[in-house]
Parts: structure tokens; sequence; C-alpha cells
């Protein structure tokens, strides 16, 4: 388990799936999210059961909150290399009362750290969409830089949307 101040990444659990289930399909919590089609409950209960161990290339955790055990949403490190010491990394936070909170913040560093320190990366990087104001703050916040922008490759409610990628290397941590 990986801790930070506010929260406790764990290893997901078959028991997650109703939250998981839940938070895909609220359309608030998937606002800036790629999302796909909605699973059904069973669909997301059977993956979560057959959901690989966590391992180099790919490590997700759920988020807790430390001091009562809540699960309030999923960080992974995926796309992970040993040669090349780099990984994508993917948060959201889909219990929305902890929104603006300090949670993504404790979530980001304390993912981030878990990948520079365990895992040995030199590098992680991520996409935001370039309107969800609050997840670029949030990266910002702990230290990731705008290294480009990927014009219109989102869309949502018939709109086209532009995307920032963002990196962040250990020296840069906050």
């Amino acid at each position: 388990m990986v801790f930070g101040d506010l929260v406790k990444l764990r290893p997901l659990e078959p028991s997650d799936a109703e939250a998981l289930w839940r938070w895909h399909n609220d359309p608030d919590v998937m606002r800036w999210m790629d999302d796909d089609y909605a699973p059904s409950l069973a669909e997301v209960r059977k993956r979560a059961e057959e959901r690989p161990r966590n391992a180099y290339g790919k490590v997700v955790f759920g988020v807790e909150v430390l001091d009562d055990a809540k699960l309030i949403g999923v960080v992974c490190l995926r796309d992970a290399e040993p040669e090349t010491g780099y990984a994508e990394l993917d948060l959201y936070i889909g219990e929305k009362e902890y929104w603006g909170r300090g949670y993504a913040t404790d979530t980001m560093r304390a993912v981030c750290r878990y990948g520079f320190q365990k895992m040995r990366l030199h590098k992680i990087q991520l996409t935001v969409v370039t309107e969800n104001h609050a997840a670029h703050r949030v990266y910002q916040k702990v230290g990731f830089v705008d290294e480009g922008r990927l014009r219109q490759v989102f869309r949502r409610d018939g709109q086209w949307y532009d995307v920032f990628t963002m990196g962040l290397l250990e020296e840069e941590l906050r």
C-alpha cells in the first residue's frame, strides 16, 4: 500500500465493482474522461474479478480516504517500460463530495512518489482536456509542466476540445 497525507492507495478488489460502475455512469465524473460505452454492473464485476495483478507495466490503485477507508477514486500508472523509465498516469476521483478538498493532489503526490521510488521511473506523463481547469491546476500544483497541445482530439457534447500533454521528472515533484 502507498500512503499520502489524506489517502491510502491499495489494489482494487472485486468488491469495488459497484462503486466503479456508479462512477462510470455519472456524467459529472466522466465529463472529461474517455468513457467508451457505459458498461453493465455485471461487466464491471467480471472485469474486477478477472483483473490481472499489478505489475511494472500497469499498476492500478483504489484511492481510499486515510481515516475511514472509503473508496473515492482510482489512479493508474500504465504503459511503463523499464527501458524507457516512462509511464502514463490516469486519475479520477469518483466521489464528488471529495472534489476540491485536496484528495486528488495528495493522490498525485503519493502515486508519483511510488513511480519514482519503487518503479524507478524517470518521467511520468499524462494528458488533460484543456477545459478541465480543476485537474490542470492539480497537476501543475504537484509539478507537472505543459509539454504540448494536441488539437481537437477529445469530443464531448458535439464539440471538439484540445488536450494538453504534461510531464513530470522526479526532481520536479512538489
